[in-house]
């Protein structure tokens, strides 16, 4: 009997064990045997632990259901664009045939610009702002109008101010072939790509405070410039070492793309930092033409960067408070 028993798996002993217990107790005048007893109490101590189990578990289980929902949500990651085989010639061409189309359909905006100005180093930190309206207009009218400022006027007339005169002086017609991003100014390679744009090393071909070195990004479809990361193609003074640009571009009403924002960070020699940093706001493009009548470039607005003489301008800042 002993040897049967251990050949009955568990869930067997549940089943016929306590059918041989009540056969017992008919056979015996309801005589319940010790061990049938001790054997019921088992199975009921282990059955009350499943369910304990089973209860301490189910919050853990509703909660990974709430989450459920919200990864189906999300659906499957969008897939990442793959861009025609172009080399990098052959992007700037595209580049340059749409930015000659662009420029001639701008034919005139507004917008606002915030400069910020923060200075830590030698000999005392500066924080200044600069509230700007943009006036545009075709072929290459481009007014300023300064709406408030705060913060030293030192900064306002040695770098604000100075900013803009050189903004306007490589937007000028007889400086602007010398500032357009094309195989004239720069040379360039194929870096890759990143998401829907195509990234381009720029060499400037020539030392100018107008012209940078670094990476592009180009969008694949609209063919526009949409991103800068660079340094100037030159050290504009000796009081400065390095400048680091971050510039981004957004498409506006009409295809456009103009300014978004800017971030360029100059180290002094002198161990200070100035980080300037322009946001553009509240474009109102009210005159343009389809942008697929150009025929000829007129206006440089998408490639002209508003931060040239960052670099000069900090300078001479720096030494005028020596």
């Amino acid at each position: 009997m002993g040897s049967h028993r251990k050949l009955l798996s568990r869930h067997e002993r549940e089943i016929w064990f306590p059918k041989l217990c009540q056969r017992w107790r008919f056979i015996h005048n309801n005589v319940q045997p010790r061990g049938c007893a001790m054997q019921k109490m088992g199975w009921e101590k282990r059955r009350s632990l499943k369910a304990t189990r089973s209860s301490a578990l189910l919050p853990g289980l509703v909660w990974l259901l709430s989450l459920a929902p919200a990864a189906w949500a999300q659906g499957p990651a969008a897939p990442v664009p793959v861009l025609p085989a172009l080399s990098a010639a052959q992007v700037v061409q595209h580049l340059m045939e749409k930015n000659k189309e662009r420029a001639e359909g701008l034919q005139h905006y507004t917008g606002r610009r915030s400069y910020r100005l923060a200075y830590r180093g030698f000999p005392a930190a500066a924080d200044a702002t600069m509230e700007v309206e943009v006036n545009f207009d075709a072929p290459g009218s481009k007014k300023f109008t300064i709406l408030d400022a705060s913060g030293p006027k030192l900064i306002q007339t040695r770098v604000f101010h100075r900013l803009l005169e050189s903004e306007q002086q490589a937007f000028d017609s007889s400086n602007r072939s010398h500032t357009e991003i094309g195989p004239d100014n720069y040379a360039f390679t194929l870096g890759g790509s990143d998401g829907a744009n195509y990234v381009l090393n720029v060499e400037p071909k020539v030392d100018s405070r107008f012209l940078y070195r670094g990476r592009i990004w180009v969008d694949a479809h609209d063919f526009a410039v949409t991103r800068i990361e660079a340094e100037p193609a030159r050290n504009p003074s000796f009081w400065t070492t390095k400048s680091l640009i971050h510039h981004t571009y957004q498409k506006v009403e009409g295809g456009f793309y103009l300014p978004k924002e800017n971030k360029t960070v100059t180290s002094v020699r002198l161990g200070g930092v100035a980080t300037l940093t322009i946001e553009y706001q509240s474009y109102q493009v009210s005159a343009a033409r389809p942008i697929a009548s150009a025929r000829k470039l007129v206006s440089a607005e998408s490639i002209v960067w508003p931060d040239a003489g960052f670099g000069q301008e900090v300078a001479n800042f720096v030494g005028a408070r020596k």
